[in-house]
């Protein structure tokens, strides 16, 4: 039997030249779907908007030090973090990074005191619709509805508190 190779979350800047395969990878997937205007989603956002000092994170999942899956969060409101940017490297898909990614982008944002998580997904991305819908997002739109017809689906979630464990009242339980 042969162990998984372990797994380091890493915050980094948008700057940082490891966040470079995610970047080109997520540009390449919109274009291939949705034409010219990937660019103008990719560039949307200002890099800062993604650091700790706006209410952003930005992170990767490393193996063996190199990106394997990532994924960001910025402020969207006083109570909301909205998820960007969320990928897995294409020759690592099909194990789980995007769920663990989405996992570690909320806590981070529980932990920064966000109470809900928005994100919107392009309607030709049917495995992100699927992801968001295995791990708990609400869909925000009538999901009968063909999705060319809705333009980005949206979706939330509330994020509960860490329970407070009994034995050290104010302490939270790490999940």
């Amino acid at each position: 039997m042969t162990s998984a190779p372990e797994l380091t979350v890493v915050h980094v800047p948008i700057s940082d030249p490891r966040v470079g395969p995610l970047l080109s990878e997520l540009a390449h997937e919109y274009s291939t779907r949705y034409g010219k205007d990937a660019h103008a989603e990719i560039s949307r956002y200002p890099d800062e908007e993604f650091t700790p000092a706006r209410g952003g994170l930005f992170l990767l999942l490393l193996e063996r030090g190199e990106p394997v899956a990532g994924g960001a969060f910025r402020r969207h409101g006083p109570d909301t973090a909205e998820l960007k940017r969320i990928w897995t490297h294409s020759a690592h898909r099909r194990r789980g990074l995007a769920r663990r990614v989405v996992a570690e982008l909320e806590r981070e944002a529980r932990e920064r005191g966000y109470r809900r998580v928005y994100l919107t997904t392009g309607p030709r991305q049917p495995e992100a619709r699927g992801l968001y819908l295995a791990t708990g997002y609400t869909p925000l739109f009538d999901t009968r509805a063909d999705p060319e017809t809705i333009g980005p689906l949206p979706f939330e979630k509330h994020l509960t508190p860490h329970p407070i464990a009994p034995e050290h009242p104010g302490k939270a339980l790490d999940q």
